[in-house]
């Protein structure tokens, strides 16, 4: 049994009666939507992100129709924001699959992406799902401002630690956030508890990303993801920060001219990652990674013992320890 079905096993029932209602949810008429539809749910991800809203929701009350909603909510805006992503980064490949855009152009997947996110709409104000609605959209939000944060930052290359963290916050750790949220707003929890998840979401978040930046520097790489591939697309990265935060003058002038300029020759890439090694980059990215970490779990401990907040222990140990 791979770790993540452990975590898994509390709400694995739930989850499995989840999948033919999140085919239901994105159906559509036009044979062609239909099609493309089939092709993203036949090539789905780990389904952390759900997985995460069902076990909030029965750590903290009943799991009903509002906590399978809610999962849908979140995998339809996740969808509808990774096809965007795939058009924005002009990406062909998505978990060793063609992407949308690859398969179906550039016009098509953003027309996708909107379906989909107006499929969020129509389920969360059909069912007058207010709450949700509000938490998913303000992580939509957050997504595209921090993706157009580190476009207007990626020109410049004038990125320090603070505002790497805003970025990530935002990018990544939003989403996250908000799957706990949902899962705790759809039992009716207050708003205090709702907050408290919100913020063990976007801590772990954080986390995650950070172990995404440091698969980068894996000269032998298991990630399924090619070294140096943020330095190649000129993304400033927790140990390049680092690096460059305690380089000499001459050092960080060849690390910044090789991230502007001579970001697709393979050895100066190697180059600047062996010193970024060498900087003490990466241990500096590990020990950060562990305290977000730390104060995700500390969140938890004002809830009573129970499988499931074991397996949100247990999911907090394999976001630092996974391996891709």
């Amino acid at each position: 049994m791979s770790q993540i079905d452990e975590i898994k096993k509390p709400v694995q029932e739930e989850m499995e009666a989840f999948e033919p209602k999140f085919r239901q949810f994105m159906a559509s008429k036009v044979p062609l939507l239909d099609r493309i539809t089939y092709y993203i749910i036949k090539r789905k991800g780990k389904q952390l992100r759900p997985m995460l809203v069902f076990l909030t929701a029965k750590m903290l009350g009943e799991i009903g129709e509002s906590t399978h909603r809610g999962a849908a909510l979140v995998e339809l805006m996740h969808t509808a924001t990774l096809v965007h992503d795939d058009v924005v980064d002009d990406a062909d490949k998505r978990r060793g699959f063609f992407s949308i855009n690859a398969l179906w152009k550039n016009k098509i997947a953003v027309l996708v992406g909107d379906y989909l996110l107006s499929k969020v709409l129509l389920l969360s104000v059909e069912n007058e799902e207010y709450e949700l609605l509000k938490i998913v959209s303000t992580a939509v939000r957050e997504m595209s401002e921090g993706e157009l944060l580190q476009i207007e930052k990626a020109r410049r290359l004038d990125i320090n630690e603070d505002i790497y963290f805003e970025i990530i916050r935002q990018k990544t750790a939003s989403l996250i956030s908000s799957c706990c949220g949902v899962g705790a707003a759809s039992v009716g929890s207050t708003p205090e508890v709702i907050q408290t998840m919100r913020n063990f979401g976007e801590r772990l978040g954080i986390a995650f990303q950070i172990k995404d930046d440091l698969f980068d520097y894996q000269l032998t790489n298991k990630s399924g993801k090619p070294s140096g591939i943020d330095i190649k697309e000129q993304k400033m990265t927790l140990p390049l920060i680092y690096a460059l935060n305690n380089a000499s003058k001459k050092d960080k002038r060849f690390m910044i001219n090789v991230v502007k300029r001579h970001n697709q020759e393979r050895d100066k890439v190697e180059k600047v990652m062996l010193m970024v090694q060498q900087s003490g980059g990466i241990e500096y990215a590990e020990q950060r990674m562990r305290e977000y970490q730390s104060s995700a779990l500390e969140l938890l401990n004002q809830f009573p013992e129970s499988e499931t907040k074991r397996s949100l222990i247990q999911l907090a140990q394999y976001v630092i320890s996974r391996t891709k």
